[in-house]
């Protein structure tokens, strides 16, 4: 038994043998050196890059990275199927070291497949991250772990581990990576306002982490004095969590800037958002009708993805369709159906939105309108029984009227599609730990009820009785990273194309005609923002300025936070 199982033995090996001679003789014949891998350790994050289909397929695998440079070996360099992986890595940016290998050395390459999770490969948090996410309780102490890191950790995937996890635990929406000439400034965004964590990191090991984001997001690696765009997905416990990268070139070298898109931030219902009541009646009656064009506006980062995502969860049913038009999808909703736009492919907003009007949809989002011929589509599909939502860049809700008739728009076929603009800003909320109450003069109490008398009826003015404001202690707690201020609420303007609507949930024997007309008239006669605004003004529109400091009065924010976002109030005259 024993005899026939050395004779086994030698059999394979002399075959092993046999098939590397053949190796050899087909390397001299090429232009590749021959490789032997039976004595070569593998690289699993470089073996990664490349699927394990195609890697067999093409008979060929890497087996080390360093930045941009890969060892790739093949068995058949002329094969189709390796031709077009080599073609493929270098369109990608990878400088290759080719190495020509035989069929029992790869085969031995594909067992360390099984040691790989995923063979696209992504970042996932591990025993060691978790443990070191417990420790991570502030931004002071975010840096002073990854300083530590710098110094004794090498490996980038670990580095990146502990940046992104840290960012996380600080509820940060951003990275960003800023090189100067010697090192590199590490800050996070939080609550719209960023933050610096660390400044270290030579260019030298900063190329590397900036080759392994690259290579996770799809990039080219070996470009580098141009912007690129990519995204890539972080795997938790959890959740998983989207990110987006932009890199640009700078002076001292590539700046790198990641949004992280956190599926925890769109949990939020109609309730959730800081709507005040009477203006989430409207919301809701407006949300009910079977079409009509509903505008979100305001600059990015103001939070208007997040309101329409939680439009399209309070809409979401068995009954209706709903489909979306997105660039990029930001956050994945189930249960409705999301497309997005590849303007390379020549899929814009405008073929898409073409094209979603064929799939029987009730509800449509489309992410913004660009151009003259997506807002013309988006508005027959309103008006041809489609409830429509996107977004449009002004600065308030008058504002959205003008900047459509600007795209070209005929001004007569805005007003009747059109239901609702929203306006938008995003505010920073006093910490509930640590906030205290403000002593006041009596001349601020006296502007205040000024201020509360001025609003219309339909704010019941009977639940801001108690003036109250609250400010940030110097300094804040642990809770609020110091800051004093600890996540962030919106503060909005509506503007109803009927107002008279408004008016029937103060009075209900209201019975004036409506001023629907009125506003189409001048939308038609090409009306400035600031005649739309007087309008919406003399119709009872609140301001996004007066719902902040209706927020301030409820002790969710600050007098400077809101003139931060609406420009000076005449409460701080």
């Amino acid at each position: 038994m024993f005899q026939k199982s050395n004779i086994k033995e030698k059999l394979i090996k002399m075959r092993r043998e046999a098939e590397e001679r053949d190796a050899q003789r087909r390397a001299q014949k090429s232009d590749f050196p021959y490789f032997n891998l039976s004595t070569s350790p593998i690289d699993t994050h470089a073996l990664g890059l490349i699927p394990e289909n195609i890697a067999k397929e093409a008979k060929a695998a890497a087996i080390e990275i360093k930045e941009n440079k890969l060892a790739l070996v093949v068995y058949d360099t002329n094969a189709e199927p390796a031709q077009k992986l080599i073609n493929e890595l270098k369109s990608r940016g990878f400088q290759l070291k080719i190495f020509i290998v035989s069929l029992s050395g790869l085969n031995y390459v594909f067992g360390f497949y099984k040691f790989i999770s995923n063979a696209q490969e992504k970042i996932t948090s591990s025993v060691k991250v978790k443990s070191l996410k417990e420790k991570i309780v502030g931004l002071d102490n975010f840096g002073e772990i990854l300083k530590s890191a710098s110094s004794s950790i090498k490996d980038t995937a670990e580095i990146l581990e502990i940046i992104f996890d840290g960012a996380l635990a600080n509820r940060a929406s951003d990275i960003h990576f800023e090189p100067d000439e010697n090192k590199i400034k590490i800050r996070i965004r939080v609550d719209g306002i960023l933050h610096d964590v660390f400044y270290g990191f030579n260019k030298n090991f900063y190329f590397s982490i900036l080759s392994r984001l690259k290579l996770l997001s799809n990039l080219k690696i070996n470009v580098s004095d141009e912007s690129q765009d990519g995204r890539f997905t972080m795997e938790f416990p959890q959740k998983k969590v989207e990110v987006r990268i932009a890199i640009a070139p700078s002076e001292f070298g590539e700046v790198a800037v990641m949004r992280l898109l956190d599926p925890d931030a769109i949990n939020l219902s109609l309730t959730d958002l800081g709507i005040r009541e009477d203006d989430l009646e409207i919301i809701k009656t407006e949300l009910k009708r079977p079409n009509g064009l509903i505008l979100n506006t305001g600059p990015t980062g103001s939070g208007k993805t997040t309101t329409l995502y939680a439009f399209l969860k309070y809409k979401k049913s068995s009954e209706i369709k709903i489909i979306t038009i997105e660039d990029p999808i930001e956050y994945h909703l189930e249960g409705i159906e999301q497309t997005q736009v590849d303007e390379e492919a020549g899929y814009t907003f405008a073929d898409g939105l073409r094209s979603l009007m064929r799939q029987d949809p009730d509800m449509i989002l489309v992410g913004e309108i660009r151009d003259k011929e997506t807002a013309e589509i988006g508005i027959q599909a309103a008006l041809t029984g489609h409830l429509v939502l996107s977004t449009v860049h002004a600065n308030s809700a008058a504002g959205a009227i003008p900047r459509i008739v600007d795209l070209g728009v005929k001004p007569s076929s805005i007003g009747p599609a059109l239901n609702l603009i929203i306006a938008q800003r995003l505010v920073r909320k006093l910490c509930e730990s640590c906030k205290f109450p403000q002593k006041t003069d009596k001349i601020f109490q006296e502007k205040m009820e000024k201020f509360l008398e001025k609003l219309p009826k339909k704010i019941n003015k009977e639940k801001y009785k108690e003036i109250k404001i609250f400010n940030p202690p110097a300094g804040g707690c642990q809770k609020c990273n110091n800051s004093g201020y600890k996540g962030r609420i919106g503060i909005y303007e509506l503007l109803l194309n009927d107002p008279e609507y408004e008016k029937l949930l103060v009075d209900p024997t209201h019975t004036a005609l409506s001023s629907h007309k009125e506003l189409e008239e001048l939308i038609i006669s090409s009306a400035s923002e600031s005649t739309i605004k007087k309008f919406a003004l003399e119709q009872e529109m609140i301001t996004m300025q007066q719902d902040g400091i209706l927020k301030v009065i409820s002790g969710l924010t600050t007098i400077e936070e809101v003139e931060a976002v609406t420009g000076p109030s005449a409460i701080n005259k």
